[in-house]
């Protein structure tokens, strides 16, 4: 519910603040006093795109601020995805600037507009006279019904169903296209495993096998070295022998010489143990020519395949191979695993014409009487003769079932119901439109609704009856109708005025003021006689407002 409204520098209005009730509240004024500025500046609220010529002072931002009591409307769940503060009385506030900026906030948090529009479409509805145009829409006209006839949560079970169905059915196709694809190309990946498989990447170590092939194939030059140090250190005369010779030199009183000595002693023992060393590398066995060109041949192909692959390491190869088999395996298993699919494809189609059927069913054993209905409201708006009726018929499959519809009307007797885009004139939409609303605010909860001139183009008992429609749907819900019918003006709980005035500074302003007993009673004269308020005026507006 709309509980506070305040607007500051929109257009003629310097600084508005106001507060609504439950219930019915009408907006009078005459033309051109301000009504429609007041509608737009809520626009804004709903998240209409800002036209900065509405700023009264440039100098100064334009703010429109509004308080909703939000309680009991299933909103905590919306303000938790949005990261927003949740408050039984939220304030949605908007700012425009004349440099060009829009700012919106909800509970002092900044929003998109996106969020604010989507917040606000489920909190208030303008219904202007082109809002009729709805009822032209196919799927307006069936989702109508739906709610008419109670069907909302059958209508959902069968939305829920359909988007699962096309969801696997997408997914089924998706996997399809893999399949295909992998089936391609499963010649080549299985050519390309083999080459790995054959390099037994689990059970050879490449890098060690490098260093032994580069060892292979040098190993005559390794052994002939090993045998030329072999032999430069034990070779008769050699310099293991020339040590031993320097080793018996005569020892002195000179501790120095006698270090050298010692010194030399330990290098000819360094020098025996890498002459051991050198003989048993001259007596190695190296890999036979045959197993040295295997390990040749293997590391020739591993090379080969990291150049192939573009690929750096032997984890590498792993890896590739890993993925090679699980497309092989996949493709291996696709037949099972799309007849798994198709299963569940199947199942959830059948499930959505089994919740279809059901919906069609409910729909036709209801629209009878929601037609009575309609046309029984409708006579009550002197439409006595019209005739409405909901045609359904069969369609491929939607969010919505199987059904089409086609909403048919007719105003005179001995017409035959036409497609209601050809049939019925704006008058006669508008009044369509308000029992609709009325037959709506019964079913569900509806947001605060403003009527921006609904009556248009009525008077006399018509314009009564629209009045005491608006007044019994004001019992359910709140409702406010800008009007300029005294027959409606004179059903509001509670009663605006918008006025325009001149001030003593030379600028022209809109007011609003509210309106009790006398007042009330004189601007319900107004509208019925205009400015020339007599004493039958007063009291016809009187008689009027207690009918």
């Amino acid at each position: 519910m709309l509980k506070r409204l305040a607007v500051q520098n929109f257009a003629l209005i310097e600084n508005v603040e106001l507060t609504f009730d439950k219930g019915f509240t009408v907006l009078t004024g005459e033309t051109g006093s301000g009504k429609s500025i007041l509608l737009g500046a809520l626009r804004l609220i709903l998240g209409e795109r800002a036209d900065y010529v509405v700023i009264r002072d440039a100098e100064r931002k334009t703010v429109v601020e509004t308080t909703f009591l939000v309680n009991g409307l299933d909103l905590a769940d919306f303000f938790e995805a949005n990261d927003l503060d949740y408050a039984d009385e939220t304030i949605i506030r908007r700012e425009i600037h004349a440099q060009g900026k829009s700012r919106s906030f909800i509970n002092d948090t900044p929003v998109q507009l996106s969020v604010l529009k989507e917040l606000t479409a489920q909190l208030i509805h303008i219904h202007s006279q082109h809002h009729t145009l709805n009822l032209k829409d196919k799927s307006f006209q069936l989702a109508l019904l739906d709610t008419l006839i109670d069907a909302d949560t059958l209508r959902r079970k069968v939305g829920e169903t359909h988007r699962e169905w096309k969801q696997k059915e997408k997914v089924l196709q998706l996997y399809k296209e893999e399949i295909a694809l992998a089936l391609r190309e499963n010649d080549f990946n299985q050519f390309q495993l083999d080459e790995l498989r054959q390099l037994e990447l689990h059970a050879n170590e490449f890098v060690k096998l490098e260093e032994e092939v580069n060892r292979g194939e040098q190993s005559e030059e390794i052994k002939m070295s090993y045998g030329k140090l072999f032999a430069g250190l034990q070779e008769e005369g050699g310099i293991v022998d020339q040590l031993m010779g320097l080793a018996k030199l005569p020892t002195f009183s000179d501790t120095t010489l006698d270090e050298l000595v010692r010194r030399l002693a330990s290098v000819r023992i360094e020098l025996q143990d890498i002459s051991s060393v050198a003989e048993d590398g001259v007596e190695v066995e190296y890999s036979s020519p045959e197993e040295l060109q295997r390990k040749s041949d293997l590391l020739d192909a591993y090379n080969s395949a990291l150049r192939k692959h573009g690929l750096f390491s032997q984890e590498d190869l792993i890896q590739l191979q890993a993925k090679l088999e699980e497309s092989l395996s996949h493709v291996e298993h696709a037949d099972a695993d799309v007849a798994q699919h198709e299963e569940e494809v199947k199942a959830l189609q059948n499930r959505f014409f089994r919740f279809s059927s059901e919906l069609s069913q409910f729909r036709t054993e209801n629209v009878t009487k929601i037609e009575a209905d309609i046309c029984g409201y409708l006579t009550e708006v002197k439409l006595a003769d019209a005739t409405i009726r909901f045609d359904l018929f069969e369609v491929p499959p939607s969010k919505t079932g199987t059904d089409g519809i086609n909403m048919l009307f007719s105003a005179n007797t001995g017409m035959a119901p036409q497609p209601i885009e050809k049939s019925a004139s704006g008058g006669e939409l508008s009044r369509l439109m308000l029992v609709l609303q009325h037959l709506l605010s019964k079913k569900q909860q509806l947001p605060t609704v403003i009527f921006d001139e609904i009556d248009s183009g009525v008077s006399g008992e018509v314009a009564q009856r629209i009045g005491a429609l608006l007044q019994n749907m004001g019992a359910n819900m709140q409702l406010l109708a800008i009007t300029h019918l005294p027959q409606v003006a004179g059903k509001g709980k509670d009663h605006l005025k918008v006025i325009k005035r001149s001030t003593d500074s030379g600028k022209t302003i809109t007011e609003l003021i509210y309106l009790t007993g006398e007042e009330r009673v004189e601007e319900v004269a107004r509208l019925m006689s205009g400015t020339q308020i007599n004493d039958a005026a007063l009291e016809n507006a009187k008689n009027l407002m207690n009918e």
